[in-house]
């Protein structure tokens, strides 16, 4: 077997972050003696943790490292001391600098119901049951960059959704790329019922979909789609979709699971891809060995996948759908809270189901 070695900028952040992250390194661990993969480990410090010791969210020596590496691992960012919006130097800061400076444009969040959870989504089983998929957000366009302003002695307000064609087209091409790794199904999101940039994201798209006639394609109107996220889920592979109507449908698929200590993410772009879990750095939970690490070991996996190795990916996966049914669950999980497990207990489970997988 041919050695592989990827570069892994690794960001523990603030909170909760060093604890979740240090379970998901050890995961990595575990797939890198199965593949025969070397990950080299450069830590670094970013958030309140960075300000705290440079005076600044994110140091000069820390973006560097993130622009060699191959991939970036971050925990958590976010202080409750430096909650203050008047501060001039916030740790949220740094994580924007970053991906501004990686050219991050796509923001991925897989979404999927394990069956052991579903007691803990607030919809019903039946809705829920089966819901797996991932949705693929425009991250640096749209409404919330466009032009912006008041006229009128500030009695009209106006905000320009603006999208140009390659800014479409390169995201559209990683959901159609995903599609094939799935369920070969891509929907597109939209609003083309009203809005003209909606209009054109359907013409690329139609476009586009003559490249991938391996994969089924539909668009379902934005208001329509959040009926559908809560009504049938499952009927939902890879939806792609605009900055602001990702952000809305995403925080809405959240909810599905039962637990943000359950969803991963990744910001992608032509060259560089950061990989964090969606849950923030709960700082009252910090050093209590308490946490869910499950969703950093899942954006692991998500790691793994934009990096090639999709078996690797795969197999954390279904390790930590295996751990979930054996109940190996931290107390965020748990309605009985004495059984819960400790982060590092969970996070030692799924890196033993992978060195010896289920028969």
């Amino acid at each position: 077997m041919i050695e592989k070695k990827f570069t892994i900028a690794v960001l523990p952040g603030d909170g909760i972050g060093p604890e979740v992250v240090a379970e998901a390194v050890k995961v990595l661990k575990a797939v890198g003696s199965i593949h025969n993969i070397t990950f080299e480990l450069k830590y670094a410090d970013m958030g309140a943790v960075a300000i705290d010791k440079h005076s600044v969210p994110l140091p000069k020596d820390t973006m560097q490292i993130c622009m060699e590496a191959d991939a970036v691992l971050l925990g958590a960012i976010g202080d409750p001391k430096y909650d203050d919006p008047s501060l001039t130097v916030r740790p949220e800061q740094g994580l924007l600098s970053l991906r501004k400076a990686l050219g991050l444009f796509c923001n991925v969040r897989p979404v999927r119901a394990y069956d052991a959870l579903l007691e803990l989504s607030p919809l019903k089983r039946e809705y829920v049951s089966g819901a797996d998929l991932v949705i693929y957000r425009e991250l640096t366009g749209g409404i919330y960059f466009g032009e912006q302003g008041r006229k009128h002695n500030n009695t009209y307000a106006y905000d320009v959704c603006g999208y140009h064609i390659h800014e479409i087209e390169r995201i559209v091409k990683l959901a159609f790329e995903a599609a094939r790794l799935r369920r070969s199904k891509v929907t597109l999101v939209d609003k083309a019922n009203v809005l003209e940039s909606s209009r054109l994201w359907r013409e690329v798209f139609n476009t586009m979909k003559k490249e991938y006639t391996d994969v089924n394609t539909d668009y379902v109107l934005v208001d329509n789609a959040a009926m559908q996220m809560i009504q049938n889920p499952s009927s939902f592979d890879v939806i792609v979709t605009s900055n602001i109507f990702g952000d809305i449908i995403s925080d809405e698929a959240s909810v599905i699971c039962g637990s943000l200590g359950m969803l991963p993410s990744a910001s992608l772009g032509e060259e560089h891809g950061l990989f964090e879990p969606v849950h923030g750095s709960y700082p009252s939970a910090a050093g209590k060995n308490i946490a869910n690490p499950l969703a950093a070991i899942l954006s692991a996996a998500l790691m793994l996948r934009h990096l090639g190795v999709e078996a690797g990916a795969l197999q954390i996966e279904e390790a930590v759908a295996h751990c979930m049914e054996e109940s190996f669950l931290t107390e965020d999980l748990c309605i009985d809270k004495s059984k819960a497990c400790s982060c590092s207990e969970v996070g030692e489970a799924v890196a033993t189901a992978l060195r010896v997988p289920v028969q």
